[in-house]
């Protein structure tokens, strides 16, 4: 997939001081996961341009399709497709599908969020940054914890991405991921 460079680029550093040592993702697809990602009559996700559906059991589909993007706003990485994000949130699904109160949690934070966004809610801000800012907001909530505490594990332990960061392996073993790398997001 190329990189195609829009016009509204993310400010570069011209005496602009970031919203946190994160780098913004500069892929065109950042635009666009809202729109990849559709709902089929079933209740599905079907992702076009990676060819890929997902049954929903217990979440609306739309809070699923919202999770994917939270995940890759917590844990941004160009490289990863969308599909690793979506099999990486589906354990949410699966826990809301066995416990109410899971479900209740994912389903009220992902509201929460929505209002907090404004019209359109948080799929509809399509900058990063704003996206970015209203997590800063929630990062307390125990909603959020449990998604990124999850997410920790659930997004880096398949192993089809592990070539993507050049290692081999789960490593905790060799240090955890802070010394491995990751310790450019500051969530960790």
């Amino acid at each position: 997939m190329g990189h195609h460079h829009h016009d509204h680029e993310h400010g570069h550093g011209k005496g602009r001081a970031p919203l946190t040592r994160r780098r913004f993702l500069m892929r065109s697809s950042e635009l666009t996961l809202a729109a990849a990602i559709t709902v089929t009559a079933g209740g599905a996700l079907l992702n076009a341009p990676e060819a890929w559906a997902m049954d929903v059991k217990a979440l609306k589909p739309e809070t699923m399709k919202t999770l994917i993007q939270l995940a890759r706003d917590i844990y941004p990485h160009d490289k990863i497709a969308d599909r690793f994000y979506a099999i990486a949130v589906k354990g949410h699904d699966d826990k809301a599908a066995a416990d109410g109160a899971h479900k209740e949690l994912i389903e009220k934070g992902i509201a929460d969020l929505d209002a907090a966004a404004g019209q359109g809610g948080y799929l509809g801000l399509g900058w990063e940054a704003e996206r970015v800012k209203l997590l800063r907001g929630i990062e307390e909530t125990p909603f959020f914890q449990a998604v990124r505490g999850d997410l920790v594990v659930s997004l880096y332990n398949q192993q089809e991405v592990w070539p993507i960061f050049g290692y081999e392996g789960e490593s905790y073993s060799k240090g955890g991921y802070i010394e491995r790398g990751f310790d450019d997001i500051d969530w960790l």
